[in-house]
């Protein structure tokens, strides 16, 4: 059985190792490219884009691929949307396998926006000490806002820094822990965090370490998938990958 994987998240590497080894798939990572070193894979992995949804429309035909699983970040909106037409072209079966959106607790002061821009707005005219965990795309949406002083966390150093005329940059790559989070803003003095609800463990210590400070927090909403299955938890992909196996 033949499974396209569309990776670059907790989720899609998580796949990658339930299915490695196992004689009865052939899965095929594909990494977009835009991480300079990524993490090792435990199956054969393709990097670079395909052409848009026609181009991987044909990848899906020509190649015989019999389902394609959507494990991108929350946050990838076009290579998703490009993932539903192609399924739709193929024929092939799509799946969104996905991570549970994060909610507020008790103590948090989370703001929810729909834009980054208005996550720049959220931010105030008064200059603050801003935790940037939002990654390294639509960074230069700050630029609108110079008098702040940014901390700015990636693996790749964003280009779009010099943009920012205070600002520190750390390459970290997740998962984080709560006491080496809440070290580091409070050591950063850190006076609001920005961030992405992308959902997942790997990077929620950082929410708790915001309530442990007592640090507000601007969450930038994630944008709904349409028109795919989606599920949350490895098991239930496993066991939509064996419902749509080929007959013999």
């Amino acid at each position: 059985m033949r499974i396209l994987i569309l990776g670059g998240t907790t989720q899609a590497s998580e796949l990658a190792r339930a299915l490695a080894g196992r004689p009865d798939v052939a899965p095929l990572l594909s990494l977009a490219g835009r991480t300079q070193n990524p993490a090792p894979a435990p199956i054969p992995c393709r990097i670079g884009g395909f052409g848009g949804a026609e181009g991987l429309a044909t990848f899906l035909r020509d190649e015989k691929f019999d389902v394609l699983i959507d494990a991108t970040h929350p946050f990838a909106a076009q290579i998703s949307a490009n993932a539903r037409v192609a399924s739709a072209i193929s024929g092939v079966p799509l799946l969104v396998f996905s991570r549970p959106a994060w909610a507020p607790g008790a103590g948090d002061q989370w703001r929810e926006v729909a834009t980054m821009a208005e996550a720049v707005a959220a931010l105030g005219e008064a200059p603050r000490r801003v935790f940037l965990t939002q990654g390294r795309l639509q960074l230069a949406a700050f630029a609108a806002a110079p008098q702040h002083f940014y901390l700015v966390r990636a693996i790749d150093e964003p280009d779009e820094l010099r943009l920012l005329p205070h600002h520190k940059f750390i390459s970290a790559r997740g998962p984080f822990t709560l006491e080496g989070e809440r070290e580091l803003m409070r050591g950063e003095g850190i006076e609001i965090l920005v961030s992405k609800n992308s959902g997942g463990e790997a990077t929620a210590a950082k929410l708790a370490a915001a309530r442990a400070l007592n640090i507000p927090v601007i969450l930038v909403a994630r944008p709904q998938a349409e028109g795919a299955a989606e599920v949350v938890r490895l098991e239930e992909a496993l066991a939509w990958i064996e419902a749509h196996r080929p007959n013999p």
